[in-house]
């Protein structure tokens, strides 16, 4: 007698792929979310969204490489998943919220932005460092674009947070679009944090300063992520440093050992 076969939507040995794949379509109906409150002015829930958005996009990728869970329909769903999360949402919500009072300039704007996103995530996907440049994954080319999101939100997020600075950051809003925009198509290294490896003794001191920063997101959520954006800019500079500082000593490396080759 043939034994039924049980309805399986993947096979068993694929099943830990599902998990990455969910956060990753989590991370694309908040996209999406953000895009329906920011038309309905509800720009601190549009934020917000784009602010999960953003942890689901930092978690997905490491629970996929922590569970061996990665694959190329994973790694090109990411990538569409952080164009329409990153490089459509928060320009809209920044349109519906400023550049639409610019006419056809805050449109223009909005879409150089876009373009700039996807043409920083297909370049992206196209590198691939040599085995004696290792350290360079360390450090991404131009900003990532769930930072750029977060960075072009900061004068909504300003206002949101009810700081009063005597400082329009509002009229600025136009500019800093454009500038964020350059640095995601630049060049200029900044830190990635995906190599970054954590001693035992540290742990705990990094489960304190995550919980810190949740309680802080949770009562004093558009201050955090102003002081975030702050401190995210500032970190560039250091960047260019280490990046500088790291390929000198590699070229030193290099050239050290060609020369034992030739003795």
């Amino acid at each position: 007698m043939q034994q039924k076969q049980k309805f399986k939507i993947v096979s068993s040995k694929k099943t830990r792929y599902l998990l990455p794949n969910i956060l990753t379509l989590g991370g694309v109906c908040l996209g999406i979310s953000s895009i329906k409150f920011s038309i309905d002015g509800n720009y601190s829930l549009a934020v917000t969204l784009i602010l999960f958005a953003a942890i689901l996009d930092a978690l997905d990728g490491r629970i996929a490489r922590l569970i061996k869970g990665t694959s190329e329909f994973g790694k090109e769903l990411d990538s569409l998943t952080d164009f329409v999360s990153f490089g459509i949402a928060p320009v809209f919500i920044l349109y519906f919220w400023e550049l639409n009072n610019y006419g056809k300039l805050g449109w223009a704007i909005a879409l150089v932005y876009s373009v700039c996103c996807v043409l920083r995530l297909a370049r992206f996907n196209l590198t691939k460092n040599d085995e004696d440049q290792e350290w360079k994954n360390n450090f991404f080319e131009g900003i990532p674009s769930p930072a750029g999101g977060l960075l072009i939100l900061a004068p909504l997020i300003y206002e949101l947070s009810n700081l009063d600075i005597n400082f329009n950051f509002k009229d600025f809003t136009p500019y800093f679009t454009i500038l964020i925009a350059l640095l995601l198509v630049s060049k200029i290294p900044t830190l990635s944090l995906k190599k970054i490896s954590i001693s035992s003794k540290a742990t705990i001191f990094l489960l304190l300063t995550a919980g810190m920063i949740f309680i802080a997101l949770l009562f004093y959520t558009f201050i955090t992520l102003l002081i975030f954006t702050f401190v995210y800019l500032i970190s560039i500079p250091v960047s260019i440093f280490l990046f500088k500082n790291q390929q000198k000593k590699n070229s030193l490396k290099i050239s050290d050992e060609d020369h034992e080759d030739i003795l």
